[in-house]
This record gives C-alpha cells, sequence and structure tokens, in this order.
C-alpha cells in the first residue's frame, strides 16, 4: 500500500448498524475507515498515491490521505486534527476527528442546538491603531467594517437581531469582543478578517476558523504531539461552531470562485474565549496583488458579505428543516432548493458520536494565541460594552 493513497467514500445504499469499535494506538483512540464507511453508508475506495483528488463531487462525501491531516468533506478542503495512519493493514482516524471534525460537517442538523440563533455577533477585526493587514488599497481594519456594515442588513432582513462590535474606526480589546457575544441571547460570532503573509506573496483563498478541540493541535501546528495539548482548553460549543464554519464556508467557496484554503481550527483569542458558536473569516489575502485589488471593491465586498448572510440562514435553517445545508456543488449549479443528502437512515439506538468523544471538563482559558493582537493602551472594556452597537 502506497503511503500517500486516498481514501474515498463513496454514496450508497445504507449498511446496518452496529457499534463503534475502537482502537487503541499509543495510547490514542482510533476507528477504522472501514468502520466509519459501514456506519454512514459510504463504501470506502482506495486510490493509488500520486492521484488527484476530486474537489468537487456529490458522490464522495468523504476523502482521506494516508498519513495527512488533510481532508475533503462534502466538496470542501477541511484539516483533521490528527492524521490518518495505516496500522495492521487499516486505515485509522482519530476517534476526536470522528466526533469533532466529520460528524458536525457530514450530518449538522444533528448536532445539539445546531441552529438555535437570534442574535448574530459581528466583529469586523482590528480598528484604531490596529490598522491589521496593509495592501496599496487600503487596510484590513477598514474593509473588515464595510464587510461587517454589508452583512447587517442582510441578517435584519432575515428576521436576525445583530450586534456590532464596533462601529466605527476604533479598537476594541479582544476580550470585550467575546463578552459582548456570550452577553446575547442564543448568539453566533462572526469575526471578519483578511488574510496576509509574509512567505508566500501569490498565496491566496478563502479559510474559516473554529476553535481547537482540547487536547489536540491547532491546524497550524505541524508537530501534532498529542501529550503537549492536553492541557489545553476547550469548547463546549464545538459541534455548533465546525457547523457553522462549514454552512459559512460552502456559500463563500459556492458563491465565489476564489481558492479553497479549508475549513480550519485555531486558537485565536476571541474564538477561546467566545462561549457561543464563534467563527473566524479570513476573506481572501491583501498580500496578493490580485485578491488585494478585489477586496477593495465596494462591489465584491458586497458579494462577500451576502455569502457569508446566505451561510448564517443555512446554519439558522438546520434547527427549523432538519435538512442538511446546501454544499458548495448545489451552490455552483445555482439550485434554490436544499437537496436530499446521501445520507443512511440509523435507528434510534444507534452509538451518539457526541457521546462517542465524551465530555470533558473544561479548563480555565490560557493566553495561547491571538489574531494579530495590537500590545497598545486598550479602552475601558465596560464603556466598550455597554456602547456595543445593538440593532433589534
Amino acid at each position: 500500500m502506497f503511503p500517500g493513497v486516498s481514501i474515498s467514500l463513496v454514496s450508497s445504499a445504507a449498511f446496518a448498524a452496529e457499534d463503534w469499535q475502537i482502537i487503541k494506538v499509543n495510547g490514542h483512540d482510533y476507528v477504522s475507515v472501514d468502520n466509519i464507511s459501514r456506519f454512514y453508508g459510504l463504501p470506502a475506495e482506495v486510490v493509488p498515491g500520486g492521484k488527484k483528488i476530486s474537489l468537487e463531487t456529490a458522490k464522495k462525501p468523504l476523502e482521506f490521505v494516508n498519513a495527512s491531516r488533510e481532508i475533503m468533506i462534502n466538496g470542501a478542503r477541511g484539516w483533521l486534527c490528527f492524521p490518518v495512519i495505516n496500522h495492521d493493514g487499516k486505515f485509522l482516524v482519530s476517534r476526536t476527528d470522528l466526533a469533532k471534525t466529520i460528524e458536525p460537517q457530514l450530518r449538522p442538523h444533528r448536532g445539539p442546538d445546531a441552529g438555535k440563533v437570534q442574535t448574530v455577533v459581528l466583529d469586523p477585526g482590528h480598528g484604531g491603531h490596529d490598522k491589521g493587514a496593509v495592501s496599496r488599497y487600503g487596510n484590513e481594519k477598514d474593509f473588515a467594517l464595510d464587510v461587517a456594515r454589508k452583512l447587517r442588513p442582510i441578517l435584519q432582513a432575515k428576521g436576525l437581531r445583530v450586534i456590532m462590535t464596533r462601529e466605527g474606526d476604533y479598537f476594541v480589546p479582544l476580550e470585550v469582543r467575546a463578552q459582548i457575544a456570550n452577553a446575547a441571547r442564543d448568539s453566533i460570532f462572526i469575526s471578519i478578517h483578511f488574510n496576509a503573509t509574509d512567505r508566500d506573496p501569490s498565496a491566496t483563498g478563502f479559510e474559516i476558523f473554529s476553535f481547537t478541540p482540547r487536547g489536540a493541535p491547532s491546524t497550524s501546528d505541524n508537530a501534532a504531539a498529542p501529550g503537549s495539548f492536553s492541557m489545553q482548553a476547550g469548547s463546549q460549543v464545538d459541534a455548533q461552531s465546525v457547523a457553522l464554519s462549514a454552512c459559512i464556508y460552502h456559500s463563500l467557496l459556492g458563491h465565489i470562485p476564489e481558492f479553497d484554503r479549508g475549513i480550519k481550527r485555531a486558537r485565536f483569542a476571541v474564538l477561546r474565549l467566545t462561549k457561543v458558536p464563534a467563527v473566524l473569516v479570513e476573506g481572501g489575502f491583501l498580500t496578493e496583488r490580485g485578491e488585494s485589488k478585489l477586496i477593495a471593491q465596494k462591489e465584491w465586498r458586497a458579494k462577500l458579505a451576502q455569502a457569508i448572510g446566505v451561510g448564517i440562514e443555512n446554519y439558522q435553517s438546520l434547527a427549523v428543516k432538519k435538512q442538511p445545508p446546501m454544499l458548495v456543488a448545489d451552490y455552483r449549479r445555482q439550485t434554490k432548493s436544499v437537496p436530499a443528502p446521501a445520507e443512511p437512515i440509523t435507528p434510534e439506538m444507534d452509538l451518539s458520536l457526541i457521546s462517542l468523544i465524551g465530555e470533558s471538563k473544561l479548563l480555565p482559558p490560557t493566553p495561547t494565541e491571538t489574531h494579530r493582537p495590537a500590545s497598545l493602551q486598550q479602552p475601558n472594556p465596560r464603556s466598550l460594552l455597554e456602547s456595543a452597537v445593538i440593532v433589534p
């Protein structure tokens, strides 16, 4: 078996459900791809290394690559917490990823309180002395605020209450942004940013982040040593945050033809401190000439806001329709109805994937990672909380 083989789970009739068989490898829990295949009714196809993975197909809801953290779920790129391994002739996926990465994206409508939202907290990144990324056309802080302002009336028209963490060009401390979201009833938190890099000036595309699960590395942590992450905090709304990420990300890719950088995990402060479903959107690179020029266009930013709004609406519909949201391929076909997913009907007595991972006691937040923080003097947090712009 080649080390770089890809494994696709292809839509088919459902197999009989069975209990999960946990496989211990070096003290860590895994489940086999075969076991996942049987549960979801998706027969596995193994492709030799060197074959290009199809980036969009309704017939391949799941695609793994041996010895890699990269995964394709329903036609969008994603990242596992831990790489797929080949052990005793079986391809194995971590128990954490089954419950925290795969299930919330394949069946987001089955998650706890999925789609329960009355308030959207929009968080335009940076502000004031913190310009964020800079291009020849302008600053990230201004572009992010403009997208949030364009998104607000779109959400209001859908009957949602909207809160802005900042309405103008001033800096709001990261912890205050999270406090605003935590204080709102049935809220979700959308932090809007644009990307930058000093390593690859040709880097482009969208990516979206939710909080890293406890005991797992973030996507950017290449040295995935599980023991070193065991004391990091987790989140009680992890499944909802991943589902929200997927809903927004599929809409972004479906409406705007940008490079797919994936659904990722990070311990940014606004995600770590937020106790409600929360995501951080990176809407393209200000360090790439062509993409920065697009971002500077008001019409393009309006399209970005519209795509985020559709994604939020699809997340909200999870609680109402009890069906999966639209996917990249659906948007690209410009269909208006939500298609029936290729998903087996499993008996009520099937083992819950949420209970499979178990509930972990959460640890207090630790100052491990922020999103391009500023170290200058910050305004009074109380005054900022009181001045948060709330629109009924």
